[in-house]
């Protein structure tokens, strides 16, 4: 589809939201239709693509108030979902297309998929894998959603699910590794806009896959991407996997 792209923003005032605000405006092939926060009622009938970086709560809502009106389609890059809401989440994908990513850092997903192929390859009776991630001393989930994401890339790579293999956080005595099992850490302070690394460790060697933020607006970049791409695909759940065509949409 082409002509002007008409993008509302959720979570406006947010971090996130002034980064995808500022985004979109150094673009002269889109126009920001609506900018609103929780509480507050956009009108959606302006937009053809609401970019959500809110609270999992606020996300569930506007994608059933989308869902609800065949309209618009969205690109949700809030964390820290329930169960529960990301089934009203994939409920409302019945209706309308949606793009939902834990991060939308192209660095970050090319990493995802490296992540999976060394999973593959490398034996969960001999590699220990741990996902450590460092974030700015706001957020308010942990591990991080991206992290998550890298734990589900090994246990893909594994085929495991990662449900079973998660290690519960380690305090105290008595906290042994048990074999195949995915480890997480996650640090809180400063400014640290995001820093994610696995690590594959066997006896002998240690291989560490990273990335670093150096920027807010990489995510933001990323999710206007994604808009642009999900404005014209038919209702599903999409992640940035689809969008950079990585596997058929």
């Amino acid at each position: 589809m082409n002509g002007v792209l008409h993008v509302g923003i959720s979570g406006a005032r947010g971090r996130m939201g002034r980064a995808v605000s500022a985004a979109l405006d150094a673009r002269d092939d889109v126009v920001v239709a609506a900018r609103f926060d929780r509480g507050e009622t956009p009108d959606l009938s302006r937009c053809d693509v609401v970019i959500d970086f809110s609270t999992p709560e606020a996300s569930l809502e506007l994608a059933e108030a989308c869902a609800a009106r065949g309209g618009p389609a969205l690109v949700i890059g809030s964390t820290g979902f329930t169960p529960e809401q990301l089934a009203g989440i994939e409920a409302a994908a019945e209706k309308v297309a949606v793009v939902r990513s834990g991060n939308f850092s192209l660095g970050v997903n090319i990493l995802i998929g490296l992540v999976e192929h060394a999973a593959q390859r490398l034996d969960a009776r001999d590699w220990d894998v741990e996902v450590l991630e460092a974030h700015h001393r706001r957020k308010v989930d942990a591990p991080s959603g991206t992290a998550l994401m890298l734990g589900e890339a090994v246990a893909n790579g594994r085929d495991v699910d990662l449900a079973e293999v998660r290690a519960a956080p380690r305090d105290g005595v008595g906290q042994a590794r048990k074999e195949g099992e995915i480890g997480f850490a996650a640090l809180r302070a400063g400014g640290i806009i995001g820093e994610h690394s696995v690590i594959f460790a066997s006896d002998d060697e240690t291989l560490t896959l990273s990335h670093s933020a150096v920027d807010r607006s990489l995510f933001a970049k990323g999710a206007v991407v994604a808009a642009a791409w999900v404005r014209s695909r038919k209702p599903g759940l999409y992640d940035m996997q689809d969008v950079l065509g990585f596997r058929q949409a």
